[in-house]
């Protein structure tokens, strides 16, 4: 496994010192910009080498070295259901936590692009919105109002939950946390 090389380095963001609004931050995924809390982002790192372990789902890309820890890379277009990511230029990885029952999981994420750190104000927050029984919205923080858009929050606990992918993986949950 290749080092990967730091962008941008995360986890010591802060409020805003308003406390009126949240820092997210915002990238691209199938031409839509999505955004999570900068509070659960770690870091970003180029898109390098990953290991691919066999028999994973196609939501695992495969497993990344950082510095000395395996991370496993989470294919967010997958996971989605749209199908495998492209790699292409600006493509990244977001190193995330998820916080479960078990502990804390380290997490890759792939994206298309990472965009920008935005501040939206609470006012410019809305809630998930809700489709009817048969569609999941629980992964969906929020909706933010941004330039007269609309920027999908996602509750990075919900979209990566720890439970969920075990199950996915056929890995039992308590094991997953552990890692």
């Amino acid at each position: 496994m290749s080092q990967n090389n730091v962008i941008v380095a995360g986890g010591s963001a802060v409020r805003s010192q308003s406390g009126e609004g949240r820092q997210y931050l915002a990238f691209t995924l199938n031409g839509e910009v999505l955004a999570i809390d900068i509070l659960q982002v770690r870091e970003i790192i180029e898109f390098g080498a990953l290991t691919e372990v066999p028999m994973m789902p196609d939501t695992i890309r495969g497993v990344i070295n950082l510095r000395g820890a395996v991370v496993p890379v989470i294919d967010l277009s997958a996971r989605f259901g749209r199908g495998a990511s492209a790699v292409l230029r600006r493509t990244c990885i977001v190193i995330v936590e998820v916080v479960s029952e078990g502990g804390t999981q380290t997490l890759g994420v792939m994206v298309d692009a990472v965009n920008e750190v935005m501040e939206i104000p609470r006012e410019d927050i809305e809630p998930a919105p809700t489709f009817g029984a048969r569609i999941r919205t629980d992964f969906i923080a929020g909706m933010g109002r941004v330039n007269g858009k609309f920027v999908i929050l996602l509750d990075v606990s919900r979209v990566f939950s720890v439970d969920e992918l075990a199950v996915i993986t056929g890995v039992p949950a308590v094991a997953a946390a552990s890692n």
